[in-house]
């Protein structure tokens, strides 16, 4: 069940209704019957798998707290059979495919066929929130849950079930049994946000999609400029596609007045790609630092276990994102910038270098949002190319015909192979600047909190607008899959 589809609204104003009317005590029974039909929706038979990996993580729990003197040889027995359930569906053919090329090279029979393993919506998700909820209590920042069934719901609550927010049981759990009466405010404010979240994924995500999708598919019939182009556009959807299910999922969540994490803060004003990865999935970021970096040890033991650490870090983050050596790449390469940043920044405190004057620091400051744009935009071509091969070809070709950049003619000619008329790139483009605007000022804080601020009459006419926008402008037929539900 897709957010951007009229089934989920039908299912969400459906549960709402219901939840507001049944008393209070009822109420996370729906939520969870509700999370159990919003993923069945997807396929029946995955129900179970989910259900196992509640279930197991809640005895988890519970052992770990019982048998405290056991409770790192309990927790370690947990998180093994947790990732040997992830690592089944989600890296197996991969890590066969990777064999079977090797033995094909050197022209060795290879023993094991060729198989195929459907990937759970969601399991990496569900699979890191569940493993939070078990090495917290390992940790002692809270104490294991009695109740099976809700430890359950905190695992499968829907709206972030497939793709996130990665929650804490110490933000989340107590908040989904709590009593929450009908609030017109959380209403408002859930659907002001959903808006926003609406607004990034249909009407930009989805159409710029097109455009990405005709290039990268087909590199070897595109030039530079094309793939400058497709690879800004692609992380103008990447990002629009992941914030734009992270806002319904917070706009969702509101609804029944349960408060889920900010995912996103204004992501590509970062002046540093360390700032970037403060303010880009910031659930999984810090379920990453907290749980794996931090463990290793962090920035503890010097410089260069530092390094290792943030580049293992890096590297298991873009296996997490797929199986497939490019993520794997994309990984690398952002541990890669990560070093170097921190390598710059030390040599600047050291040389005393510091801009003074605001004028100038402030151009500086444009300087730095670019440089670290186009880094990202430069790994990204990593993170959507179908294949390693595609991604170096790319790359080689990246500034190949750049002594076009200001033909006109050209620059027109080539825009009108890339799979949307110039009427579609233009609209997006405004639609892209308008996000952009909305973006400087969630900068600092959200939009609706920046809006409420305003005459009734100026937040009347902005919602007017994004509505009309999403109305007339958003992809509908066919209506496209996020793209982290691969994740």
């Amino acid at each position: 069940m897709l957010f951007n589809s009229l089934t989920f609204l039908i299912f969400l104003v459906c549960t709402l209704g219901l939840y507001y009317t049944l008393p209070h005590k009822y109420r996370w029974y729906l939520l969870l019957v509700g999370s159990c039909i919003f993923y069945m929706a997807w396929r029946i038979e995955f129900i179970f798998l989910i259900l196992f990996s509640s279930f197991f993580n809640y005895y988890i729990g519970i052992l770990i707290e019982k048998y405290n003197s056991k409770g790192k040889f309990i927790l370690t027995f947990g998180l093994i059979i947790n990732f040997i359930i992830l690592f089944i569906f989600k890296y197996s053919i991969f890590i066969n495919h990777s064999f079977m090329a090797l033995y094909n090279y050197f022209n060795i029979p290879y023993p094991i066929k060729d198989f195929d393993i459907i990937l759970p919506m969601g399991i990496s998700f569900y699979t890191f929130q569940a493993t939070s909820y078990t090495i917290d209590i390992y940790r002692k920042r809270y104490k294991a849950e009695k109740n099976i069934l809700k430890v359950s719901l905190y695992i499968m609550f829907f709206p972030q079930l497939v793709a996130g927010p990665i929650e804490r049981a110490d933000r989340l759990l107590n908040q989904l049994f709590l009593k929450h009466n009908f609030n017109i405010n959380n209403i408002s404010t859930g659907i002001k946000i959903m808006l926003i979240g609406y607004f990034k994924k249909i009407v930009i995500a989805d159409r710029v999609a097109i455009l990405v999708n005709t290039v990268y598919n087909s590199p070897y019939d595109y030039s530079g400029i094309s793939f400058i182009i497709a690879t800004i556009f692609f992380a103008i959807q990447l990002y629009c596609d992941f914030s734009g299910y992270s806002d319904i999922a917070i706009g969702c969540a509101k609804l029944f007045g349960i408060n889920l994490m900010e995912n996103f803060k204004s992501p590509y004003f970062s002046k540093t790609v360390k700032e970037f990865w403060t303010r880009w999935h910031i659930s999984l970021s810090t379920w990453f630092k907290d749980y794996l970096y931090i463990p290793l040890g962090g920035n503890r033991k010097g410089t260069i276990r530092t390094y290792f650490n943030l580049m293992i870090t890096f590297l298991v983050s873009g296996i997490w994102h797929g199986a497939n050596w490019t993520f794997i790449l994309w990984g690398g390469l952002n541990g890669f910038y990560q070093i170097i940043g921190d390598l710059k920044h030390k040599f600047f405190k050291y040389i005393g270098f510091n801009i003074k004057n605001k004028y100038i620091n402030n151009f500086f400051n444009v300087f730095k949002i670019l440089i670290t744009f186009s880094l990202i935009c430069f790994s990204l071509i990593f993170f959507r190319a179908n294949t390693v091969k595609d991604a170096f070809y790319i790359v080689n070709n990246l500034f190949s015909d750049i002594a076009n950049i200001s033909n006109i003619q050209y620059l027109y000619n080539i825009s009108t192979e890339l799979g949307l008329n110039i009427f579609e790139i233009l609209a997006s483009t405004g639609c892209i600047i308008l996000l952009f605007i909305i973006e400087l000022f969630e900068y600092k804080q959200r939009i609706y909190i920046t809006l409420n601020k305003l005459p009734f009459i100026i937040r009347f006419i902005f919602y007017y607008l994004i509505t009309i926008i999403i109305i007339s402008m958003g992809v509908f037929s066919n209506a496209g899959q996020f793209i982290y539900f691969q994740f």
